[in-house]
C-alpha cells in the first residue's frame, strides 16, 4: 500500500495496481463507500460480479440515494473476463462520473477499476471489502465485513 490521500472528508487508501507502480486506485471499506455516495450524488456504484451472484446473493439497494447500482460482469461464470465490459461502462456512465467498483470481496472489483482507470474515468474507487467480505477462520463470508456485515441497504431477487 501506498501513501493515504484524503478525499473531501473521505480517508482513503492506495493500492498499487500495476507491477511498474504507475496506476494507482483508490480503496474504501463498504460503509465508507455508503458514506461516499450519500455525500456524492453524482458517484455511481458498479456492481461487477455475475448474474448468479446478483440473483442468488443479492445486490445492493440505493433507493434511498435515489439510485440503482450498475451491474456488469467483470467475468462470467467460470472465470472468462467479460470482452465487452469497458464498452458497457462507457455506454452507461460518462467518464466524469466517480466509480465505485464493488465484488465479492474486492479482488475482482480492483481489476475492473483499473481497467476503468486505463479507460479515461478519473475517480474510482474499490470497495475493498465487497459485498459479501473475507472469509472467516471456518471459511465462511459475511462475518468479518463487507456491504451486508455492514448492515448496508441490500436486496435478493
Amino acid at each position: 500500500m501506498g501513501d493515504s490521500p484524503v478525499r473531501g472528508r473521505f480517508f482513503v487508501t492506495r493500492h498499487n495496481t500495476t507491477l511498474e507502480g504507475t496506476v494507482m486506485i483508490d480503496s474504501l471499506c463498504a460503509a465508507e463507500a455508503w458514506t461516499f455516495l450519500e455525500a456524492q450524488p453524482q458517484a455511481r456504484l458498479v456492481d461487477v460480479r455475475t448474474r448468479a451472484e446478483w440473483m442468488f446473493v443479492g445486490i445492493a439497494n440505493l433507493d434511498t440515494l435515489g439510485r440503482k447500482p450498475v451491474l456488469i460482469e467483470w467475468s462470467q461464470l467460470g472465470g472468462t473476463l467479460n470482452p465487452t465490459f469497458l464498452d458497457q461502462l462507457t455506454a452507461e456512465l460518462p467518464l466524469a462520473t466517480p466509480l465505485l467498483m464493488m465484488c465479492r470481496s474486492g479482488a475482482r472489483s480492483l481489476a475492473a477499476g483499473n481497467a476503468a482507470l486505463g479507460a479515461g474515468y478519473q475517480t474510482v474507487i474499490n470497495i475493498s471489502d465487497g459485498f459479501e467480505g473475507d472469509l472467516d477462520p471456518f471459511g465462511h463470508r459475511g462475518q468479518i465485513n463487507g456491504w451486508r456485515h455492514a448492515g448496508l441497504p441490500w436486496q435478493q431477487s
